[in-house]
């Protein structure tokens, strides 16, 4: 604060009192010497406090007197308007830690310490491709059967705020021989593969084939809804993730699993995201046995929040992803939900947040 360092214990009794200014403390130029007994200091917000001192009056308090001269019309406190060294952080204190994402916060607090540079992971590189003799680019002259491919943009979008580099290797038809050769052609130069589409058991369905020959396949399917048909293993040394080809699911994996492992492939240590608690305003029909994440609009604030079904919640239809800002988890041992359920929801601003 804008004012006068002063000596608390100089300022005993009833106000006012008269000191003589000693001279002037300003940010990057400090007071120089020792302050005189009985005396104050001018001083201006961000100033260092001369040793002797242990208190500010600010200046709406005080009437100067001339430039060399001071009263202090009001009582004070010791330690008054004055941030003490350690105030922010304390000597020893870690400032961050292995698995610590550099935040903008992070990296304004490791400056405000003097620390310029520090020791971080290698961003590991993912590429990212689609499979099917039905898609094509965005763009493009649909022909007969066919359809865009909205997943890899789903993926490169949704994954780029990660601390990873995004390799886009495009599309590949449903050939084993051309799913195997991209795939060997990613594992040489990406520490991860995600796929999506051809993990199904369909017989075009090639991908884990062409996986089980550049590698190993270790997980496939699991207990969720939108998602089942999920695979994870290696090709080569690199990580391989085969994502469902329904868009819906595609999205619904990338979010809950992709995501996570990502992080932890690049030394982030993954939290959870963040679930909330809320009224359910739509009713949700659900057979036990899956685990769901369906599509949901929360709105309102507080002991009011309350959340809607956003539509028909078929895996093919990215329009109820537009209209929606979380996910409803639905237990997968829960029959229908009711309106006026209590239930948990993902927001997006959890999953999707870049820190």
């Amino acid at each position: 604060m804008d004012g006068y360092a002063v000596r608390a214990a100089d300022l005993e009794g009833p106000a006012p009192h008269h000191l003589p200014v000693a001279g002037i403390s300003a940010a990057g130029h400090p007071y120089q010497g020792a302050m005189p007994a009985l005396s104050a200091v001018r001083i201006f917000t961000g100033a260092a406090l001369p040793d002797e001192a242990d208190t500010v009056v600010i200046q709406e308090d005080c009437t100067p007197t001339g430039r060399q001269a001071v009263t202090i019309n009001v009582p004070v406190t010791e330690g008054d308007n004055v941030r003490p060294a350690g105030h922010d952080v304390e000597l020893g204190a870690v400032l961050v830690s292995a698995g610590d994402r550099i935040s903008p916060f992070h990296a304004s607090w490791l400056a405000a310490c003097g620390v310029g540079h520090i020791e971080v992971k290698r961003r590991p590189k993912v590429a990212v491709f689609s499979t099917g003799d039905e898609l094509v680019t965005p763009g493009t002259a649909l022909g007969p059967g066919q359809i865009y491919d909205a997943n890899r943009q789903a993926l490169l979008l949704l994954l780029r705020e990660l601390p990873i580099v995004l390799i886009d290797r495009g599309l590949v038809a449903d050939d084993r021989s051309a799913i195997r050769d991209l795939l060997q052609g990613c594992a040489a130069d990406a520490d991860a593969i995600i796929t999506s589409g051809g993990v199904s058991v369909g017989d075009a369905d090639w991908v884990k084939q062409a996986v089980a020959e550049v590698g190993t396949l270790t997980l496939w399917k699991l207990n969720l809804k939108p998602g089942k048909p999920l695979a994870y293993g290696r090709a080569g040394k690199a990580h391989f993730f085969g994502l469902p080809g329904n868009p819906v699911s595609t999205i619904v994996t990338a979010l809950l699993v992709a995501r996570p492992a990502l992080l932890k492939l690049a030394g982030a240590r993954p939290e959870p995201p963040l679930e909330i608690e809320c009224i359910l305003r739509t009713p949700i029909e659900h057979r036990p046995g899956r685990e769901e994440f369906q599509r949901g609009l929360l709105t309102g604030a507080g002991a009011g929040l309350e959340v809607r079904v956003t539509g028909d919640q078929s895996s093919n239809r990215l329009s109820t992803f537009v209209a929606a800002n979380c996910l409803i988890r639905v237990p997968k041992n829960s029959n229908d939900l009711a309106e006026g359920s209590r239930v948990s929801v993902l927001p997006f601003g959890g999953l999707l947040s870049g820190y």
